[in-house]
């Protein structure tokens, strides 16, 4: 069915908005009527009988320039008051059509009346939330892309100079290494997109159990040895033991998309440090490194699906791990936030005694 255009139907409302008003002001002037006729007594035919000629043509003038001015009037009043709904309909089609620019301006009426400021703030920011998602998703087709494709292209290279056959055998070896890696490296990034649409999926906190958190972030730690050892990272744990009720597996997740990063960003002979605290009826795990940055816009952002810090494609990801990691926590009922400065930057995981 064909939507009727914006014009056309605001001239529509405009008209029968202002048809129905001059028909309420119609109503009340027979009610009027009959109430100076059968209550008050008074007989307006015999009024109308005893005036001369002149005065009955007077009240008939006046009668039909009260219709003209009373219908220009609720035309005029009910143009004031569809006009800011027309703007609201035409800046939501734009929307409906992918144009996130689009933004509502009131003008001088959003300081008369709060509830249109509130509206049109609220309308512009999820105006700008959509174009900042539109970003984020061209974004990630080219950043997936071109995580997908680099794997790919080193594979298919690499191949190709094995087809042809005449390597030494060290060299051969070598190729076939690298195949396995980026082999590797694409199986993980699609496992990677499997486990984010997977948790995403989920609504309710299952498998919920009593565990060490401490020793699971002992073994999370241990995961990362060599790639802390090769960079001389210094490593500092700060905690005793402490338990925990809560789904085991979905937070050692956590635990090593925040240690990676953490390692993967800390340049050499830097610290890595790892803390557990109580706070009223809650768990804090903080882990934080030292050496790097995260700018003020990027803190922001860090969060959502597919977003990037690096967009030089530097360090490998993909920008799911944190996308993965906000989503445990807010399973858990939790809170995952970030600081950084200084050259330090520090991701602190709150879990509250709920469960």
């Amino acid at each position: 069915m064909k939507a009727p255009k914006p014009k056309k139907t605001f001239i529509q409302m405009t008209f029968l908005l202002s048809l129905a008003a001059f028909l309420v002001f119609a109503v009340m002037f027979s009610i009027m009527y009959v109430l100076f006729r059968y209550a008050l007594k008074i007989n307006l035919n015999e009024i109308y009988k005893s005036m001369d000629i002149n005065n009955r043509v007077l009240v008939i003038i006046l009668f039909i320039t009260s219709f003209i001015v009373g219908y220009a009037l609720s035309l005029l009043y009910t143009h004031t008051i569809i006009s800011p709904i027309h703007k609201v309909i035409k800046s939501m089609d734009e929307l409906a059509k992918g144009n996130y620019k689009e933004r509502l301006d009131f003008g001088k009426q959003e300081n008369w009346f709060e509830a249109v400021g509130d509206f049109t703030d609220s309308f512009n920011k999820m105006a700008s939330e959509l174009e900042h998602t539109d970003t984020l998703n061209n974004d990630f087709i080219n950043n997936f892309s071109h995580e997908f494709k680099t794997p790919i292209v080193s594979i298919a290279g690499f191949a190709k100079l094995l087809k042809k056959g005449n390597l030494p055998p060290e060299t051969q070896i070598e190729y076939l290494n690298i195949i396995e890696q980026e082999s590797i490296r694409l199986s993980d990034l699609a496992l990677s997109v499997l486990n984010l649409i997977k948790i995403e999926n989920q609504t309710v906190l299952t498998n919920v159990t009593k565990f060490n958190l401490s020793e699971q972030l002992r073994n999370s730690i241990l995961l990362f040895e060599d790639k802390w050892e090769n960079k001389k990272i210094n490593l500092q744990l700060d905690f005793d033991e402490f338990y925990i009720r809560a789904n085991e597996e979905l937070l050692k997740q956590v635990w090593i998309n925040l240690l990676d990063n953490a390692i993967k960003y800390t340049p050499q002979n830097e610290t890595v440090s790892v803390s557990i605290k109580r706070k009223e009826r809650s768990t804090i795990v903080s882990i934080a490194n030292t050496g790097s940055e995260i700018s003020p816009y990027s803190q922001k952002h860090i969060f959502n699906k597919f977003y990037q810090a690096d967009e030089s494609h530097s360090t490998k990801g993909s920008g799911i791990g944190l996308a993965v990691v906000k989503k445990i926590v807010t399973l858990h009922r939790g809170e995952v936030s970030v600081i950084s400065g200084n050259k330090k930057t520090i991701f602190a995981v709150t879990i509250p005694d709920i469960l």
